[in-house]
């Protein structure tokens, strides 16, 4: 695992457009308590079950202070179909450029063989009210998943 971004480190700001192109700003989420879920695509199976245990467990959440933020180098076009077969709560954003992936240190470079096809790592951050890392989970293996009970519990402890 190495990231960029490390516990106790302000987040970069960043802003990336939503399902409906509309540019969100990570600071316009501050205030909460943040899971910022980089994912490697929409439609992958692994994905899908990760968002989809995100959103099982949004009622949790939201009893924690807590807003899930997915982010994905999908198009806004692929993420808004994505989120609507899943009927996901929460924003996906589309780092398309793939600016904030590499902000983070984050890209798994040539995924599934297709030399120069970049995507994000599955990754973690969980960042406090005022944008500092508290937890940070990097995965260089796509196929794996987070520890969401251990989300949950770092959330309890913020």
């Amino acid at each position: 695992m190495s990231t960029k971004i490390k516990v106790g480190d302000n987040t970069p700001d960043f802003t990336l457009p939503d399902v409906n192109m509309k540019p969100r700003s990570l600071k316009d989420f501050l205030g909460q308590k943040i899971v910022l879920a980089f994912f490697v695509g929409a439609f992958t199976s692994t994905c899908t079950k990760e968002m989809c245990e995100f959103r099982d467990s949004m009622s949790r959440l939201i009893d924690l202070n807590s807003q899930v933020i997915g982010v994905s180098v999908n198009d806004p076009f692929s993420n808004k179909g994505f989120a609507e077969k899943n009927r996901l709560p929460f924003p996906i954003l589309s780092d398309y450029k793939r600016e904030v992936i590499k902000t983070y240190g984050l890209e798994l470079p040539n995924y599934a063989g297709l030399d120069g096809y970049t995507v994000a790592k599955r990754s973690i951050f969980i960042l406090d009210q005022k944008g500092i890392v508290r937890y940070v989970w990097v995965s260089d293996n796509p196929a794996v998943e987070p520890n969401y009970q251990e989300i949950q519990n770092m959330l309890r402890q913020i």
